[in-house]
C-alpha cells in the first residue's frame, strides 16, 4: 500500500508540473482547472499521509536563490574511497563466504544528504573526503529527491548526484558549437552540482542515487544491509540497482552488470560490493585509505599501446585552441583509432606528453577515443606562442578548473572560416556551393570581412571566374543559391550570427518570446532573457555580451539591409506543447527531418535527437528495425509510429 501510494505521488507530481509548465510558459491548458485543482488536492492529502514530498512537487515552491561562494563544512567521519580490482577471482575470494550486495557503481559526484524532522536540512559534497561543499539549495532542484520524508528522526544517507546519457545528450544537442559541449556527463554533473545560481542546477536534470545508509535515529535494521535499502526506498529515494550475490553466484551476477552497462542510461564506471552483515563488516574495520566493508570492482577497459607522432592544434571560431593527439592506428572496440583529443592544456601538462613517446589509449564508455597512460613522459610538447591559422599571439586562459589555449586575435582567419562556415550552413543561411575550402579562398583573397559582403559577390565576378575549380557556371550558381537565401526567417538569423551556446532551438525560442521583433531581441537585458523558460543564465549571458558590441550591431544592420525577413508560419492550434518527439530514418510525406521537426515546432511541440523516457513518440518508418533507437523506445515502452500514423494521431 506505502509502495502504490509513492507511486502515485511521483506519478501526479510529474504530471501537475507539466500541466504548470504548459499553463505558465507555454500559455497551453492540458487540463481543466477543476481536474488540476482535483489531483493536487490529491496529491496533498497523500503528502500529508506519507510524509513524503518529491522535489518538483507543485505543494512546494523552491525559490531560485545565488550565493557568492560554496561555504565549506567538515564531514563527521572521512569518507574514505574503496579499495579496487579489476580481477573477477579476486573478488569472489573477497567474499570469504559471507553474502554480499551487488550495485553499479555510479559516476557523478557523492553527495552525504542530512534530514530532520522529516525535512532536508542539509547537503553537501563529498569535496577531498575530510571536507566538502554545502550545497543545499542545489540539492533541492535534483528532479528526484524527496525534500519531505515521512521519517522523523535524523537521517543521514549517502548517494550519488548523476546525469544520464540522454539528459546529457539532450543538453549538449542543445549546444551548435561542438567545441563548446560538455565533455562526459561526469563533469556536466560536478559542474551542476556546484554552481553558485540553483537556477542552472534546476535545468540540468540532476538525479540522486542513494548508495548507503549512514543513520536512521532509533531505526532497527536486523542487521541488513537490505533492509537499509528497502527502507530508503520507502521513503521516496531511488536507490541504486543491486542484487545479492554468495561465491557460488557472483560471476554470473559479474557477466550479466557487463551486458547490461552498455545500455544502462547511468554513467557506471564499475561496480560495489558490500557486505550484506552490517556488523561483520563494521567489525572489519578500515586501513588507512579504504573501509574492509567494500571493495570496488573496475570494467578491464580494452587498452592498446602505440606511438605518438604529433599534437595537432585545432582553432575553433570561439578562438580555442584545442590540443589533438596524433598516434600510429591502433584497432579498438572494433574500430580503427587514430587521434584523440586531449582536451585542454591541463590535461596535456598532466600526460607529460612528448613526440615519439610511448602511450596506452582506449574508449571512454567504448566510444570516445582517450589517452589512458603515458609510459615514457618524455615531456617535450611545445605549446605554441602564436596561433597556428594566423600567427598571432596566443594566451592561456583559466576556464573552470583546466587551462585552455587560445588565438587573441579577434580578425583571425580561422574563426573568420568557421563563423562563415556555420552562417552558410543548412539550418542557416542555407548557401549551396560554399564549402569551408571555398570561403578560405574568398577570405584569403579579401572578398569577405563581414556577413554581408556574401551579398555583393558580384563585385569579384571577373576574379572569382578565375579561381581553380571556378567557371562562370559555378559562379552563376552561387550567384542563384545567396540570392534565394535573402528570403530567411528571424531565427535562421539568430543562429547564423554564431552568437556562443545559441543553436537552431534557442534561436526560435528567443525569436518566439519576443514575437520576431528583432529591436526587441537585441535590447533585452540578461535578467529579461533569462526568465525565459529554457533560457539561462550561460545563454542570456552569451546573448547580452554578443549584443553590446558596436561593432556586431553594426555588422547586423548591414546585414539585415541584404534580407528580406520572412514571417514564421506559427500553427493556430498548439496541440503538440510540451511534447517531445525524436525523428528517425527517412521520411515519405517530409522532404526531410527539418521539413518535419518545423511542423512540429509550429504546433508547440520539440523534437530530440535521442529517445528519453519523457519522449512523447519516435517516429520511424521502418518499426521493425534493430536500430538503437528503437530499442530504447522499446525499452522504455515509448511509442513507434510510422509517419502516417503520426500525422494521423497528432496533425
Amino acid at each position: 500500500m506505502a509502495a502504490e501510494k509513492l507511486n502515485r505521488i511521483k506519478e501526479l507530481t510529474e504530471l501537475l508540473g507539466r500541466a504548470s509548465r504548459a499553463y505558465y510558459a507555454q500559455d497551453q491548458e492540458i487540463m481543466s482547472n477543476l481536474e488540476y485543482d482535483r489531483l493536487y488536492d490529491e496529491l496533498e492529502r497523500l503528502e500529508q499521509e506519507t510524509g513524503i514530498i518529491l522535489a518538483g512537487s507543485p505543494t512546494q515552491h523552491v525559490g531560485y536563490e545565488a550565493v557568492d561562494e560554496l561555504p565549506k563544512e567538515a564531514h563527521e567521519s572521512p569518507m574514505l574511497s574503496l579499495d579496487k580490482t579489476k580481477d573477477r577471482e579476486e573478488l569472489r575470494s573477497w567474499l570469504q563466504g559471507q553474502p554480499a550486495i551487488m550495485s553499479w557503481k555510479l559516476d557523478g559526484l557523492t553527495i552525504v544528504l542530512t534530514y530532520r524532522d522529516g525535512k532536508l536540512e542539509k547537503a553537501v559534497t563529498r569535496g577531498n573526503g575530510e571536507v566538502g561543499e554545502v550545497i543545499t539549495g542545489n540539492a533541492r532542484t535534483f528532479i528526484n529527491l524527496p525534500l519531505n520524508i515521512g521519517f522523523r528522526g535524523e537521517l543521514v544517507l549517502r548517494g550519488e548526484a548523476v546525469i544520464s546519457y540522454p539528459d546529457f545528450e539532450w543538453i549538449n544537442s542543445q549546444i551548435e558549437d561542438v567545441d563548446a559541449r560538455y565533455k562526459n556527463p561526469r563533469n556536466l554533473c560536478s559542474g551542476s552540482v556546484r554552481q553558485l545560481s540553483n537556477e542552472i542546477t534546476a535545468q540540468r536534470k540532476v538525479r540522486f542515487v542513494a548508495f548507503n545508509l549512514v543513520r536512521a535515529e532509533g531505526v532497527d535494521f536486523a542487521n541488513s544491509r537490505e533492509a537499509q535499502f528497502s527502507f530508503l526506498e520507502e521513503q521516496g529515494f531511488e536507490a541504486v540497482q543491486r542484487v545479492m550475490v554468495t561465491e557460488d553466484t557472483i560471476l554470473e551476477a559479474i557477466e550479466d552488470f557487463a551486458r547490461r552497462v552498455e545500455t544502462y542510461e547511468i554513467p557506471s564506471d564499475g561496480l560495489v560490493l558490500t557486505y550484506e552483515d552490517i556488523a561483520y563488516g563494521q567489525s572489519l574495520g578500515r586501513t588507512a585509505k579504504f573501509p574492509r566493508h567494500s571493495i570496488a570492482f573496475k570494467w578491464a577497459d580494452e587498452l592498446r599501446e602505440t606511438t605518438l607522432k604529433e599534437i595537432e592544434w585545432s582553432p575553433s571560431r570561439t578562438g580555442l585552441i584545442n590540443p589533438v593527439a596524433i598516434f600510429e592506428p591502433v584497432e579498438l572496440e572494433g574500430t580503427t583509432v587514430s587521434r584523440a583529443s586531449v582536451h585542454n592544456i591541463s590535461i596535456l601538462r598532466g600526460l607529460k606528453l612528448g613526440i615519439g613517446d610511448r602511450i596506452t589509449v582506449y574508449k571512454a564508455n567504448m566510444i570516445i577515443p582517450q589517452i589512458a597512460e603515458n609510459l615514457t613522459g618524455s615531456d617535450n610538447v611545445q605549446i605554441p606562442e602564436t596561433c597556428p591559422v594566423c600567427g598571432a599571439p596566443t594566451e592561456i586562459r583559466q576556464v573552470a578548473d583546466a587551462q585552455s589555449l587560445y588565438c587573441t586575435n579577434e580578425d583571425c582567419d580561422a574563426k573568420k572560416i568557421k563563423a562563415f562556415t556555420l552562417f552558410v550552413s543548412r539550418d542557416a543561411m542555407n548557401i549551396d556551393g560554399l564549402s569551408e575550402a571555398t570561403l578560405e579562398k574568398f577570405l584569403s583573397s579579401g572578398f569577405l570581412h563581414e556577413f554581408a559582403d556574401l551579398y555583393h559577390l558580384d563585385r569579384y565576378h571577373e576574379e572569382i571566374t578565375t579561381l581553380e575549380g571556378f567557371g562562370e557556371k559555378s559562379y552563376q550558381n552561387l550567384q542563384g543559391s545567396i540570392e534565394k537565401s535573402r528570403e530567411a526567417t528571424l531565427p535562421q538569423v539568430i543562429y547564423a550570427l554564431g552568437i556562443a551556446n545559441i543553436g537552431v532551438a534557442n534561436a526560435k525560442m528567443l525569436c518566439r518570446h519576443f514575437d520576431y521583433d528583432l529591436e526587441q531581441l537585441m535590447q533585452a537585458d540578461e535578467e529579461e532573457l533569462g526568465a525565459i523558460e529554457g533560457v539561462g543564465e550561460v545563454i542570456a549571458t552569451a546573448f547580452v555580451e554578443y549584443m553590446r558590441s558596436e561593432e556586431n550591431v553594426r555588422k547586423i544592420r548591414n546585414l539585415m539591409e541584404e534580407l528580406r525577413i520572412q514571417a514564421v508560419q506559427v500553427a493556430a492550434e498548439q496541440n503538440l506543447a510540451g511534447k517531445g518527439f525524436c525523428i528517425t530514418g527517412s521520411l515519405n510525406h517530409y522532404s526531410s527531418r527539418n521539413e518535419l521537426k518545423d511542423v512540429i515546432e509550429q504546433r508547440g511541440g520539440k523534437v530530440t535527437g535521442s529517445v528519453t523516457s519523457k519522449t512523447e513518440c519516435l517516429i520511424n518508418n521502418d518499426i521493425a528495425s534493430n536500430s538503437s533507437k528503437n530499442k530504447k523506445a522499446k525499452e522504455l515502452g515509448i511509442p513507434i509510429l510510422t509517419e502516417e500514423d503520426f500525422m494521423a494521431k497528432y496533425l
